[in-house]
C-alpha cells in the first residue's frame, strides 16, 4: 500500500536541502584546503612545473581559427552561445509577456525552490509554471517578438563570430525548442535546432515535458549525424558539454574570462537590424530584477496616475515643476520659431516613440495643441490632456480633415504612423507635406528603465500608464528649425521629396537610421508574418 502523497514528498524536500547543504560545505572546505596546498611553496617551488600540469583538456574558443564554409559547426545555445548560465529570465519573459503577472510572481517566488533543485528538476519546474495552460499561439509570439532582442544583447561575441563562420550550423541544447528555435533560424541561420519538446493539448501547453524527456545532447548529436563526426563542437567546461563535444573531430571551450565573452555585441554588427520588437519589460529579468519591479509596482501604479492627474489638471509650468519633482525629466532643446501667417497655424512634424510625445510637445512649447492620431484608444482620448482627432486612413478625408484643424491652430502630426522603439525612422507618409508651408520638425525620444509605453500585441490603453510607471522616465524633445519655404511644396518641391527630406533631417538629429518600413511592415512581423521579416534586412535603406 502507497504512502499518501505529503508523507513522501515532504522527507525528499529535507533530503534535498541536506545534501545541498553538505555540498556547499564540503565543496567550500575541500576548496579552500586546495588553494592552501596550491599556494604552498612545500609542494610547488617550481612554477612552470605547476603550469605545465594545468593543460586543459580541450582548448579555448580563442584558438578556433580558419573555418572553411564547408565545415559543420555545434554548439548549445544555454552557457555557451549565450553569456549567461542561467536561462530563468527567459522563462520570466514567457511568464510575463506571454501570460500574467500572476504568472510571472509565482515563478519569482519559486526561485528559492529552484536554487537547491539539479537542472533536470528546475526545468521542468520553470516549464510548467511557466508553460501551463498557455497558448501556443502566445508563446510563438514572445518567442518572435520579445525574446530576439534579449538573446542579441546577451550573445556571447567569440561563439558567434565563430559559428557565423560555418557553413552548417547545429544547436542542439536542454531548453524547450519553442523558446530558441525561431531565434536561431531567423537571426543566425541555424541549420538545424533541435531541444526539449513539450506536451500540448489541443492548441494549449500542458506544463509538461514530452514522453521523450529532457533532451540530452550527446544522443541527440548521434541520432542526427549517425556515424559521421561533426568538424567543430563548442561546449563550456561542464562533464556534460565534454562529452558533448567529443563526438566532433576538434572541440573548444567557452572561457568566461575572455574579454569576447564579456564585451557585448555592437548593434551594427547584428546578423540583422533589429527594428521591431514587443513586450512590456526593458530590463532582463534575472531574479533579483525581477524582485525589484514587483517591489516597485505599489509605488509606480500610484506615482503613474498622479502623473497623468497633473497633466490633465494642472497648468502647464506646474505640471511641468511637479513632474520633475516626481521623477520625470523632460529636455528641451531649441525654441518655437514666429509665425508667418497669422490666419494659419502651424505642422509640427514629430516622431512617433509613445503616444504621449503631441502631450510632451505641447507642454514644452507651453501651448495647447490639436494631434491626430490613427488608432487611439477610447481610453486615451478622454484620458488626453490636449485635443486629439481620430483619422480615417482615407486619404482625401484625412487631408480636408487636417486643412480645417489647420486653420483653427497649430496641429501635430506623426507621419510614421506608429512608435518605434529602436533607432530607427520609419517611412514618412507624404500626405502632411500637402497641407502645410510652416513645417516646423521635432526630433523626440525617450528612455525607460522598466516598462515600455508602447505595445504591438497588448491593450494600447494602458500604454501611457506603463510609460509613467517608470521610476525615472526621460522625454528629449528638439525643436528644429522651420523649414524653409523653397524645400516646401510652396517650393517646388514634391510631396514625397519634402517628406524624405524631413526624416532625414530628424534621422541627422536623433542619431538614428532612416528605414522605407511602414506601420504595416511593423503589425505583419509582430503578428509572424515570415515574409516581411525575411524581406526586412533588404529594407533598411534611406530614402531617395
Amino acid at each position: 500500500m502507497s504512502l499518501p502523497l505529503k508523507n513522501t514528498v515532504f522527507p525528499m524536500i529535507l533530503l534535498k536541502l541536506a545534501e545541498w547543504f553538505l555540498y556547499k560545505l564540503l565543496a567550500n572546505s575541500c576548496y579552500k584546503a586546495a588553494m592552501k596546498v596550491k599556494n604552498s611553496r612545500i609542494f610547488f617551488k617550481n612554477s612552470s612545473f605547476r603550469s605545465s600540469h594545468q593543460i586543459p583538456l580541450y582548448p579555448n574558443i580563442s584558438k578556433c581559427n580558419n573555418i572553411r564554409k564547408s565545415e559543420t559547426i555545434i554548439c548549445d545555445i544555454q552557457s555557451t552561445l549565450l553569456r549567461s548560465e542561467s536561462f530563468f529570465p527567459y522563462f520570466m519573459l514567457i511568464a510575463f509577456e506571454g501570460g500574467s503577472i500572476l504568472r510571472a510572481l509565482f515563478l519569482l517566488l519559486s526561485s528559492p525552490l529552484l536554487f537547491v533543485l539539479d537542472f533536470e528538476a528546475k526545468l521542468r519546474v520553470m516549464v510548467f509554471i511557466s508553460f501551463c495552460g498557455m497558448k501556443i499561439k502566445d508563446v510563438e509570439c514572445v518567442g518572435r517578438a520579445v525574446l530576439p532582442k534579449f538573446y542579441l544583447e546577451n550573445l556571447n561575441v567569440g561563439v558567434y563570430e565563430v559559428m557565423k563562420s560555418a557553413g552548417e550550423r547545429m544547436v542542439f541544447t536542454s531548453v524547450p525548442r519553442v523558446m530558441v528555435e525561431g531565434f536561431l533560424k531567423e537571426y543566425l541561420s541555424v541549420d538545424c535546432v533541435k531541444g526539449t519538446e513539450l506536451h500540448c493539448f489541443g492548441n494549449y501547453f500542458s506544463g509538461f515535458v514530452s514522453s521523450s524527456g529532457i533532451l540530452i545532447k550527446h544522443r541527440a548529436l548521434m541520432e542526427v549525424v549517425g556515424e559521421k563526426k561533426p568538424d567543430i563542437g563548442i561546449g563550456n567546461s561542464s562533464l556534460h558539454d565534454h562529452l558533448f563535444i567529443s563526438l566532433c573531430k576538434e572541440a573548444y571551450v567557452v572561457n568566461k574570462e575572455d574579454e569576447k565573452a564579456k564585451s557585448i555585441l555592437p548593434r551594427e554588427k547584428y546578423p540583422k537590424p533589429l527594428v521591431f520588437h514587443d513586450g512590456r519589460l526593458a530590463f532582463l529579468p534575472t531574479p533579483l530584477a525581477t524582485l525589484t519591479m514587483f517591489m516597485w509596482l505599489p509605488i509606480g501604479i500610484p506615482l503613474s496616475i498622479f502623473r497623468i492627474l497633473i497633466g490633465i489638471c494642472l497648468p502647464y509650468k506646474v505640471a511641468v515643476l511637479l513632474g520633475k519633482l516626481s521623477g520625470i525629466r523632460l529636455r528641451v532643446k531649441g525654441t518655437d520659431p514666429p509665425r508667418s501667417e497669422k490666419d494659419k497655424g502651424v505642422l509640427y512634424v514629430c516622431t512617433h516613440r509613445t503616444l504621449l510625445d503631441p502631450v510632451f510637445l505641447s507642454t514644452s512649447l507651453g501651448k495647447p495643441l490639436t494631434a491626430v492620431t490613427y488608432s487611439l484608444s477610447k481610453m486615451s482620448e478622454i484620458l488626453a490632456p490636449i485635443k486629439t482627432v481620430r483619422l480615417t486612413r482615407s486619404r482625401q478625408k484625412d487631408g480636408e480633415a487636417m486643412q480645417r484643424l489647420l486653420s483653427e491652430g497649430d496641429l501635430v502630426v506623426c507621419p510614421e504612423g506608429t512608435t518605434c522603439r529602436e533607432p530607427y525612422l520609419l517611412r514618412f507618409s507624404s500626405l502632411f507635406a500637402e497641407l502645410a508651408d510652416e513645417i516646423v520638425p521635432v526630433a523626440m525620444n525617450t528612455n525607460v528603465s522598466m516598462f515600455y509605453g508602447t505595445t504591438a500585441s497588448g491593450l494600447k490603453c494602458l500604454d501611457p500608464i506603463f510609460f509613467l510607471m517608470n521610476p525615472r522616465p526621460c522625454y528629449n524633445v528638439e525643436i528644429l528649425g522651420k523649414l524653409p519655404k523653397e524645400l516646401t511644396c510652396a517650393g517646388g518641391k514634391s510631396s514625397h521629396e519634402v517628406a524624405n527630406y524631413i526624416q532625414r533631417q530628424l534621422g541627422a538629429a536623433l542619431g538614428f537610421e532612416c528605414t522605407n518600413l511602414t506601420r504595416r511592415d511593423k503589425y505583419l512581423m509582430l503578428a509572424g508574418n515570415e515574409g516581411v521579416v525575411e524581406d526586412q534586412n533588404s529594407r533598411i535603406n534611406t530614402p531617395n
